[in-house]
């Protein structure tokens, strides 16, 4: 069954034939399936991956550590610190009175495994999938880490850069004269600027965190979309029915956001895709280079700085080399299928 034959999901003709033309596109089509499973499996990473129990039954009482922070006493214990359920004395303890069911993966991004049949890092074994990183840390799970935070921190910043750009263009093409004159002015030289010099410098001055480079990331990447909606907007304004609705008094912003923003969101909504690419590439060459999340975060660019650091271990490199290339081309994928969608000159 087809998205548009939902019976809750009613569809214009429009509409339906764009999603005709994506889903004509199996490359495309394809790839929106694998990313939307990708997007499912990252949302319950913690319960796939951590050093957490998901379920301990102890004195016929449930207890869910992956979602609340028990104290060892809780479980017989000695002290009133946050249980570490690796340990072999509370495991003994809780199994000598219940049980624990664990994650399909039992370590967390930053878990380090201690009982490692070789030196870090470690290759690829039952107890380690994809073997562990030069500090003991298991590589799977950091991957699966490293995906959910580059794809959170992509479609923050492209929407958050979306809605700024979007706000932007549509003053400079709707109002024009010296409004769009100094405003793409200032365009032209904050485009100018190196961006990935001036987050290394900034990087070097202050500790970063995600919403730190989150912040300072969209000051720079707003302008993607302002030429885009900036043109659409100079197109529309002169056309009659804008120029008609002037006429009747109708507020500007209303005409703006009735009339002429849905045309102009259309070349927007192809973009958004490469732009998303775009923001994970960055984070994750900050990442690689040590200008991006705080040491020690899961992330994609941390594991192909590992891969680099450590050509001992081939798997570290081919790990990060695949999951980079295979989210990227994904998302390419997925945006060259939406182009194709929305591009009133492709035939059905």
């Amino acid at each position: 069954m087809s998205l548009k034959n939902l019976p809750f999901l009613k569809f214009s003709p429009l509409t339906q034939r764009r999603l005709r033309k994506f889903t004509q596109n199996s490359r495309a089509y394809w790839s929106g399936w694998i990313f939307a499973g990708l997007m499912l499996l990252i949302t319950f990473t913690p319960f796939i991956a951590n050093d957490k129990p998901l379920f301990v039954l102890w004195n016929q009482k449930p207890y869910f550590p992956t979602l609340v922070n028990y104290s060892e006493v809780t479980f017989g214990g000695d002290f009133e610190t946050t249980t570490n359920y690796r340990d072999p004395y509370v495991q003994k303890l809780i199994q000598a009175h219940g049980f624990i069911l664990w994650p399909l993966i039992p370590y967390g991004y930053d878990t380090v495994n201690y009982d490692l049949p070789s030196p870090a890092p470690s290759p690829p074994s039952f107890q380690n999938w994809l073997g562990t990183d030069d500090q003991g840390r298991d590589v799977l799970a950091r991957l699966l880490y490293g995906f959910r935070v580059s794809i959170f921190f992509g479609l923050l910043l492209t929407f958050s850069t979306a809605l700024l750009g979007v706000l932007m263009g549509s003053i400079q093409g709707y109002f024009g004269g010296k409004i769009d004159l100094v405003t793409q002015r200032f365009i032209e030289i904050w485009s100018g600027l190196p961006i990935l010099y001036l987050l290394i410098i900034l990087s070097s001055l202050v500790d970063p965190n995600f919403w730190w480079l989150l912040g300072l990331m969209m000051l720079f990447k707003w302008t993607t979309l302002v030429g885009v909606v900036r043109a659409e907007f100079l197109r529309a304004r002169n056309l009659d029915y804008v120029r008609s609705a002037r006429a009747l008094g109708v507020p500007s912003f209303l005409i703006m956001g009735r009339h002429i923003l849905p045309n102009a969101m259309v070349a927007t909504l192809t973009y958004l895709p490469f732009v998303l690419n775009t923001s994970i590439a960055i984070l994750t060459s900050l990442d690689f280079l040590g200008f991006g999340l705080p040491a020690g975060s899961p992330s994609l660019g941390e594991i192909l700085a590992q891969g680099k650091n450590n050509l001992h271990a081939p798997w570290l490199a081919f790990t990060g080399f695949l999951s980079v290339t295979i989210l990227l081309a994904l998302i390419t994928f997925i945006g060259e299928g939406v182009r194709d969608a929305f591009d009133p000159r492709k035939v059905m």
